[in-house]
């Protein structure tokens, strides 16, 4: 890696792989088809494993492939030749949260580094110490620690056991991801990748003696979230993650759309390398500190970061949503037409706000749109319809574009 501090990004499928890249990560973490802990997610073939390992490395990325899920007895067997699958294919880290699994790995993939998974609850330097003793290169350090335990443990680590904590994204609201709601009341699994997010759901008060009738416990008068976590967003203090020992600043998400992957990692991207040219004079940019609210997201908190608990979000079980990506530019250039497929509905004479890769944000308008019959029309209302778009600014290729929801 030639930046000083990895922006880690996750990648859910090839799609999600190739954005994180393309918009400034430094590495990305997936999972295959077996032993990762998103099953929403679509993960990867051995193919396009393949795939996203070459392409991730022309471009200088890494791919931490996440091997975190506690497995059973009788799926131990499996787990060598995927290893070695992974090793041979050219992963450069596995992300691990069970010793017998760690064991495997540098049996079966010496070659393929050990990251320590959140999961396995690392919060203070004796734990970091012990798992570096057993191979581990990197630890992830678990999510309710402060800025001053960080620099505690890494204080008291070797300097060659890397740092990596999570920057941004949805919480859990068990400890480390150690839940077991999602299993008593569904039946599926989170310590598997299957959680059914029960703690976002509205809950209600029955009465014995009466049947059928339900009474809400109230917060207020939106109703009552009583696990709903706050997401995480440290956009805003990265200078002091990155002076306490943190290396790697990851982003959650495997389970996310490309478009969320894009515009989070752009962000960091951007504040992290402005904050490499010249860490005494830092200030974050103010356009990446609005593209984190340009995705879906709750209520942002700064976790445990900064002392106390990030509390929960009361009003709402749901998403803060105020942009819905209208297109995505696939052939753009220094020409101000451009070929686009079509996402969401838009009409010439809109507003855009345009995400290229690696850039701030801009505005341009629509100006004119050309159906593939090359015959003028004033709106895209067709999901996926190809059109040429004249703006007033050229668009780059690959680039998302954006329209403000009205309220």
């Amino acid at each position: 890696m030639s930046n000083k501090y990895e922006v880690l990004s996750p990648a859910g499928d090839l799609e999600c792989l190739i954005s994180a890249v393309n918009f400034g990560a430094d590495a990305v973490y997936l999972a295959g088809t077996q032993f990762g802990m998103r099953t929403a997610s679509k993960n990867f073939t051995d193919e396009e494993l393949a795939r996203g390992i070459e392409y991730a490395h022309s471009r200088g990325a890494r791919v931490h492939i996440t091997c975190n899920v506690l497995p059973r007895s009788r799926e131990l067997d499996a787990l060598p030749r995927f290893m070695q699958t992974a090793q041979e294919l050219g992963a450069d880290a596995f992300i691990i949260a069970d010793l017998g699994v760690l064991d495997i790995a540098k049996k079966y993939a010496p070659k393929v580094e050990i990251h320590a998974s959140t999961q396995t609850g690392i919060v203070n330097y004796a734990t970091a110490n012990v798992l570096h003793k057993m191979g581990v290169s990197r630890v992830v350090l678990a999510r309710e620690l402060s800025i001053p335990e960080i620099i505690e443990i890494r204080r008291n680590t070797s300097p060659e056991l890397e740092i990596e904590t999570f920057v941004h994204g949805s919480m859990c609201i068990s400890y480390s991801g150690r839940c077991i709601i999602s299993s008593y009341m569904t039946g599926r699994d989170a310590n598997r990748g299957d959680c059914a997010q029960p703690c976002r759901w509205k809950y209600h008060l029955y009465e014995e003696n009466r049947e059928g009738q339900y009474f809400p416990v109230e917060e207020d008068d939106h109703g009552t979230f009583l696990y709903n976590s706050r997401d995480l967003c440290m956009i805003e203090h990265l200078p002091e993650l990155l002076e306490a020992g943190v290396k790697s600043l990851k982003i959650e998400g495997r389970a996310k759309s490309a478009y969320y992957t894009s515009v989070v990692t752009n962000a960091y991207a951007g504040a992290v390398r402005e904050y490499e040219k010249d860490p005494a004079s830092y200030k974050l940019p103010e356009w990446a500190r609005s593209e984190v609210y340009k995705v879906s997201h709750r209520e942002y908190s700064t976790g445990f970061f900064l002392g106390g608990e990030p509390g929960q979000a009361t009003s709402s079980g749901g998403y803060i949503r105020e942009y819905d990506v209208v297109a995505v530019c696939e052939n753009g250039g220094s020409s101000c037409e451009s070929e686009i497929t079509q996402r969401n509905k838009f009409l010439v004479g809109d507003t855009l706000d345009v995400l290229a890769p690696n850039s701030p944000s801009f505005e341009t308008k629509a100006l004119a749109l050309k159906n593939q019959q090359g015959e003028q029309v004033e709106s895209a209302p067709h999901a996926m319809e190809r059109l040429t778009l004249t703006t007033d600014k050229p668009i780059p290729t690959g680039a998302f574009l954006r329209k403000r929801k009205t309220k």
